[in-house]
């Protein structure tokens, strides 16, 4: 009778230890390629809620829904409150998706499926600006919401944020690199420097509403 051979235990391990070995590293080569990737759906989703903004606005008056308070007073009222996810319940039909709305490197929310069923704030990795008007090009209409104001987090609700205010990126999704969204429909990375400057060119105090 053919015997067949296998391997011994010694053959096994040393395959096993070389295969962990290999995945260790190959991860830290795979990680930059991965936060790249995050950031450019970062800048597409803001891209697309931008448009959305405008095309919304296309179709009341070349106002943004946060302009229609007395058409939309209860929508206000909520959104008013720190309720973010309203006012993109107002836009779904010019969204067509939630999952815009989630960026891939953030840990603190989850992409929804629909705007319908146990939509929230949960779902959403954005901030956006209350008092812009469709002529505010240059002022903040969006953001990633990971902001700290001296060091701490920023909490689910209304931040207001003055001219030289102590707001930074927080580490969290693109290592103290934040993505912007401004008025006229263009996006921006930029740094906690550019984000004081962003805020300081604000004739106005920037309240921003953060998921």
């Amino acid at each position: 009778m053919k015997r067949t051979c296998g391997m011994t235990l010694i053959e096994v391990l040393v395959i096993v230890f070389v295969m962990a070995l290999l995945a260790a590293m190959l991860l830290p080569t795979l990680s930059p390629v991965h936060r790249k990737s995050s950031r450019i759906s970062c800048v597409n989703n803001l891209k697309q809620t931008g448009l959305t903004f405008r095309i919304w606005s296309g179709d009341n008056d070349d106002k943004f829904p946060m302009e229609i308070s007395a058409t939309n007073a209860e929508a206000m009222r909520l959104i008013t409150s720190g309720n973010a996810y309203v006012l993109w319940q107002m836009m779904s039909n010019e969204l067509s998706t939630p999952k815009i709305l989630y960026c891939p490197a953030d840990t603190d929310h989850v992409p929804a499926t629909s705007f319908s069923s146990g939509f929230s704030d949960a779902n959403i990795s954005y901030f956006f600006g209350l008092d812009i008007t469709t002529n505010d090009t240059q002022r903040l209409l969006g953001g990633d919401d990971n902001l700290a104001v001296n060091d701490v987090p920023a909490r689910t609700g209304i931040l207001t944020l003055w001219t030289n205010y102590p707001v930074a990126w927080t580490a969290a999704r693109h290592k103290f690199i934040g993505n912007i969204g401004l008025a006229d429909g263009s996006v921006q990375q930029i740094t906690t420097g550019g984000l004081v400057s962003a805020i300081s060119n604000a004739a106005a105090p920037s309240r921003l509403v953060i998921p």
